[in-house]
């Protein structure tokens, strides 16, 4: 490995002031953030304090709106958000007992996510940030949710983390708080994004069982009772020997199949389970292939060690249960630990922002006292990027088979 790519690999450490021998003069309450999270349709808001207690939290959906509009209308998400985010604040304080006074900073999602969206939050965050002289925390969404399992199980860094959301797919290695090594992601769309429109393709909000249901929890429920051998899609990527992703080719070669069968059938399909039992096991396959590689080239470049290697998966896909349960299949058949916080956690939510506020206040890192020029960044990368590093491995894949798994 050349000395630049053992260099990417070094930990960063953030020190934090050891104590003086001898009894405390007093001891310090503990430390209580706010977080707030607009970056998409979920407007959320949460305190905890320094242990990770959850105090208050408030979460207003807009899921309804969205599923009748067919997908995600960046404008009218804005005015949602502007038209619940004090509502849902005042809840969460309101729950917790806690006054903007007593608390120690305020953190807010500012990138990546829908710019009409972070724009809501970021503007009422600074609002309260001026008004009360409190210290704010930007917060790197996809980092809130690889640091979320943090909050429920006792994990330590370095650990390799997926990222599966509706808007991204990321392989990381988290070795610190904000310190992460990029191995790769989804070139294109992200799986959540793909899920969802084959939903729509399938007019699944129409299906009796399905009407209420987001698109992805759609296809994953009708997915139970489906065969997914009826069809076969062929993995993408093949062969690039990297970790990164590609959903939207897989999204084209599902729109051909149902295209067929509307010509054999008309609009009304039998095989809308089956179909949804196939599109759902692909990505978990993709998925699972090129997390594997993941973990062949972390142990292989001792960037994880074998006693101690972890896999963490987390985002809204991750609360998918046949996705998961392949995931745990791959980690157990390689020497991982499995981790995933509770599904309740896995979507957008305040308590992840808090408590990434949290870990940063207790790291000493990212914590600003000034808010000059502090804008929302619909795009922006997490950690080091060193995907290329790991082409340049050209680690091969045991075949798939050798991996089995249900949902069961």
């Amino acid at each position: 490995m050349g000395s630049t790519a053992l260099r990417f690999l070094q930990p960063v450490r953030h020190s934090m002031a050891a104590g003086l021998s001898g009894p405390p003069r007093h001891v310090r309450p503990p430390r209580l953030v706010l977080g707030i999270e607009t970056s998409c349709d979920d407007t959320g808001a949460a305190v905890l304090d320094e242990a990770g207690t959850v105090l208050g939290e408030a979460l207003q959906s807009q899921k309804e709106v969205h599923l009748k509009a067919g997908g995600i209308i960046p404008h009218v998400a804005q005015q949602l958000h502007r038209e619940s985010i004090q509502q849902v604040v005042k809840e969460a304080l309101s729950a917790s007992g806690v006054s903007v006074n007593e608390l120690a900073a305020i953190a807010t999602t500012v990138k990546p996510g829908l710019a009409l969206s972070l724009e809501v939050g970021l503007q009422y965050s600074l609002q309260l940030v001026d008004r009360y002289q409190k210290p704010f925390i930007p917060i790197h969404h996809m980092e809130a949710h690889a640091l979320t399992i943090r909050l429920t199980e006792q994990v330590e860094f370095p650990f390799l983390v997926l990222l599966l959301s509706g808007g991204h797919c990321i392989l990381a290695v988290a070795r610190g708080v904000s310190d992460f090594l990029l191995l790769g992601q989804s070139i294109d769309i992200a799986p959540g994004d793909m899920l969802d429109k084959v939903a729509r393709r399938l007019s699944l909000v129409k299906h009796p069982e399905c009407h209420s249901m987001a698109g992805g929890k759609a296809i994953e429920h009708l997915a139970q009772t489906g065969d997914w051998q009826q069809y076969t899609f062929r993995l993408p990527m093949q062969q690039y020997r990297n970790c990164d992703f590609s959903f939207s080719g897989l999204q084209s070669l599902v729109n051909k199949a149902i295209l067929q069968k509307e010509k054999e059938e008309g609009e009304i399909l039998s095989c809308v389970k089956d179909i949804a039992a196939a599109a759902q096991h692909v990505v978990a396959a993709h998925i699972i292939q090129r997390t594997h590689r993941a973990m062949l080239f972390c142990m292989k470049n001792s960037i994880l060690l074998p006693n101690t290697a972890t896999l963490v998966v987390s985002g809204g896909v991750a609360s998918n249960q046949y996705i998961r349960k392949g995931l745990q299949t791959l980690a157990n058949a390689n020497g991982f630990a499995f981790l995933s916080p509770p599904p309740r956690l896995c979507t957008d939510n305040g308590v992840m922002i808090a408590w990434n506020g949290i870990e940063r206040l207790r790291a000493g890192c990212g914590i600003l006292y000034s808010t000059d020029g502090i804008r929302y960044e619909p795009k922006a990368p997490l950690g080091i990027d060193i995907s290329k590093r790991v082409e340049e491995d050209s680690i091969k894949v045991p075949r798939l088979r050798k991996i089995q798994w249900s949902a069961c």
